[in-house]
């Protein structure tokens, strides 16, 4: 996931109107704001959402609202990364990984009345796969890409080759989706919300608008802008988006096939700031926040507050744009400033119990972690050598860090900026900050490889190794801005290994192939806390933050 996709990283921008946020006491919630009262629910994300449509999105934060209304084919258990059956009771492929058959659930259906079948399945995929214009851009339809390559007719000659064949409604309650390679993307791709399932008859509604782009900014289409046309089949339905407040409103869909809500409205509110999302906790403004600053957590334990942690599996890292800094070309000074960098002094200061220190692009809890990778310990002296090695002893470098915003991996980007930015200055190198509102001037700066150093990361969308190192590394792109064949071959080869076993080894020769080449410095993985009122019944949290708010009631 998205924004990171969570995670996230990609740049995907639209606008946004900014309000102020009010704290006061819960008796001074009043109805414009769509809070008040037992029957409603208010959680606070640190970020707006970028979309009301799952499929334009890479965002956590979108996601966290649109998985509400929205389902996938496939699921994952609650609490777990395991895939269960989501929209599709039932799946298999053949023996090749290219046939995939779904059985899908009887007596579904959408927000708008409209009924959930087989032939609604193949609406949806074969609308992604007809997309043009802007819908092209990766920074659009990034996880379509991802999961299932370009498009019927690729405009852009760096758009990957279709994976997607073709979608059958063998019956009423049976789809078959056909793909041209088998792919370690699946059957995990079709549990993502980009690939959720749309009402028909919003998709229609849908087609007939467009995104639109000027450079790498993104306006995304009206209807993705505000509630009323998209449908999808989730146990709530999204009812307002008023930007002005930062509330994303739902309401519980009646219709639902299964365990319906237990809370009738659910309000999304954004307060960016941890110290805030608390204090609005605290004083009865909103019944849960994400990102729980790691100070917090006891303070709040002890208040009585519901504090779950969430297992780990997400990645931090400095990412590299050699595009923007030729030094960066250079293996000596990629090598010194991971060298520099006091990860283990980072980890202890600024994440919860739990956090680790990383030495690859993927946390230890994913099939394909490899032990054997070439490591940099912490050595400034190590680091001025090479760096003198490169004849770069007077180095200066860009350093960019995201402002009002903190991730699952990163509680506090400044703070943790600040000391990363002291570690190469020990080492010599001249950083100079460049501080950027999260989105858009972030990610658009990132995502166009705009800043030499930079920091990001991601958490998983799924069990499987490509999920983490894919995102980055299976072809050239502007984030990182390198090429190696050796590494974008092994990562790409490990994808297309059919057998589990097999395809596990062949990811840890991946990663050990990337660390050689370090194009960036994985920094550490961590648990983030999520905090619900002491008058909460939490639901089952998310080692990939997919938390189902039907769960939720109040005591």
């Amino acid at each position: 996931m998205r924004i990171f996709r969570s995670g996230a990283i990609r740049a995907i921008t639209a606008t946004v109107a900014v309000g102020l946020i009010a704290t006061g006491c819960a008796s001074e919630r009043d109805d414009d704001s769509e809070a008040g009262g037992k029957d409603t629910f208010v959680f606070a994300g640190a970020g707006d959402p970028k979309s009301l449509d799952p499929s334009l999105a890479t965002d956590g934060e979108t996601f966290r609202v649109t998985r509400q209304a929205f389902e996938a084919l496939l699921e994952h258990e609650p609490g777990g990364s395991e895939l269960v059956g989501g929209l599709a009771e039932k799946w298999e492929s053949n023996p090749e990984g290219t046939v995939w058959t779904f059985n899908l659930r009887k007596n579904v259906e959408f927000h708008d009345g409209e009924a959930f079948n087989a032939a609604a399945v193949c609406a949806n995929y074969d609308y992604w796969f007809n997309w043009k214009g802007t819908y092209q851009s990766s920074a659009v339809s990034y996880y379509w890409q991802t999961i299932m390559g370009g498009f019927a007719k690729n405009e852009d000659a760096e758009a990957p080759k279709p994976n997607y064949k073709s979608c059958t409604a063998k019956d009423d309650n049976t789809a078959v989706i056909e793909v041209n390679e088998p792919s370690a993307n699946l059957p995990g791709g079709f549990s993502l919300q980009a690939l959720a399932i749309h009402s028909p008859k919003a998709l229609k509604e849908y087609a007939k608008q467009n995104a639109t782009a000027k450079g790498d900014a993104i306006t995304y289409p009206k209807y993705s802008q505000e509630a009323g046309t998209v449908a999808g089949t989730g146990p709530y339905k999204i009812s307002k988006w008023n930007k002005g407040n930062k509330e994303v409103s739902l309401e519980a869909f009646d219709g639902y096939w299964g365990e319906k809500a237990k809370v009738k409205n659910l309000v999304f509110r954004t307060i960016s700031t941890e110290e805030t999302r608390r204090q609005a906790l605290q004083a009865g403004d909103i019944d849960g926040y994400d990102l729980v600053a790691p100070a917090d957590v006891t303070t709040l334990e002890k208040e009585g507050y519901e504090v779950p942690t969430r297992d780990v599996f997400n990645i931090f890292y400095m990412g590299m744009s050699q595009g923007a800094n030729p030094a960066l070309k250079k293996p000596e000074v990629r090598q010194a400033i991971t060298h520099a960098i006091d990860r283990e002094n980072l980890v202890k200061t600024q994440l919860p119990a739990g956090g680790k220190a990383a030495t690859q692009f993927m946390p230890d809890t994913v099939a394909g972690y490899s032990d054997k990778v070439k490591t940099y310990p912490f050595d400034t002296a190590k680091a001025k050598d090479l760096l003198k090695q490169a004849g770069e002893e007077k180095l200066s470098i860009d350093f960019c860090y995201p402002t009002e915003v903190t991730r699952p991996y990163m509680p506090a980007p400044q703070d943790m900026f600040e000391l990363m930015k002291a570690d190469l200055e020990k080492a010599g190198i001249t950083v100079k900050p460049k501080a950027m509102k999260w989105a858009p001037d972030y990610l658009d700066a990132t995502d166009a490889g705009s800043c030499a150093l930079h920091l990001l990361g991601w958490t998983g969308d799924f069990n499987d190794g490509f999920n983490f190192i894919g995102t980055w590394f299976a072809k050239p792109g502007k984030q990182f801005g390198f090429k190696d064949d050796k590494v974008f071959d092994a990562v790409n080869a490990a994808s297309k290994v059919a057998d589990a076993a097999g395809r596990t080894e062949a990811y840890k020769k991946a990663n050990e192939a990337i660390m050689e080449y370090v194009p960036g410095v994985p920094i550490s993985s961590s648990p983030p806390a999520i905090a619900f009122a002491k008058n909460v019944n939490p639901p089952k949290v998310s080692p990939l933050t997919q938390e189902n708010f039907a769960e939720v009631s109040f005591k």
